[in-house]
């Protein structure tokens, strides 16, 4: 009695071009791999992670929109932080085409931190307004440690002024509380991270239902010839 075949392993499945359940396989696989070489090419660019991220709030209108994909880089990468103090003397400015909500020219570094260093919390990304040492911000702000005071280009109050929902009165930023600086926004792009499991999930469906398609597309081809050519008649 012969014996009965084995069941093709993961891998055979995975090389083999006819089989449709491996082809999607491979499919995810490569998706999965580009994302990842981006995301290790975009820390290696820019020093910190998160490397890109998304502006979700309008508290940096006009400069910076809903929907805007960011590139964050390190703090000290491509050259030191500046506040909008330092950056008023010497007119360095990033994301100040125009001027904020009380009409004023705005300087300096865009921030991106953690509120209250609160990692559970999303990145504030706002701008640097100055730093202040522990007797400035203790008697301004009544913290206990020094740190940048920011605030958004559309808000008409810093944040060090106002609350934060779950944590409380925002204190100034540390700089080991400091995600990174940005670099450059990328308008529109940033939807797609917003709705990350809608659009990967619209690329599963399509992908399966490409596999179905392909697969009774030639379902229903006839087989080829084996026979091979066959002789003239004589």
């Amino acid at each position: 009695m012969a014996a009965s075949k084995a069941d093709p392993s993961l891998l055979e499945r995975l090389r083999d071009p006819e089989d449709r359940w491996g082809g999607i396989a491979r499919d995810l696989i490569w998706v999965v791999g580009v994302v990842a070489l981006i995301a290790l090419a975009l820390f290696l660019i820019s020093g910190t992670w998160p490397a890109v991220v998304t502006i979700e709030s309008e508290s940096m209108v006009p400069n910076m929109n809903v929907g805007d994909l960011v590139l964050v880089v390190s703090a000290d990468r491509f050259g030191n932080l500046t506040t909008s103090a330092e950056g008023a003397e010497t007119g360095y400015g990033k994301f100040n085409a125009n001027p904020n909500s009380a009409g004023d020219p705005v300087y300096g570094d865009v921030i991106i931190y953690r509120p209250n260093g609160n990692s559970s919390y999303h990145p504030i990304i706002h701008r640097a307004l100055e730093y202040v040492n522990e007797s400035e911000a203790a008697a301004r702000f009544g913290s206990d440690h020094a740190g940048y005071i920011t605030k958004g280009d559309h808000n008409t109050i810093r944040d060090q002024d106002g609350a934060y929902a779950g944590l409380g009165r925002l204190q100034p930023v540390k700089p080991e509380w400091i995600v990174g600086k940005a670099l450059v926004a990328v308008p529109l792009v940033g939807y797609l991270p917003l709705h990350l499991f809608e659009v990967a999930a619209v690329v599963i469906a399509l992908m399966l239902l490409y596999e179905l398609w392909s697969s009774r597309r030639n379902a229903g081809k006839p087989e080829p010839s084996r026979s091979g050519k066959k002789g003239k008649r004589r």
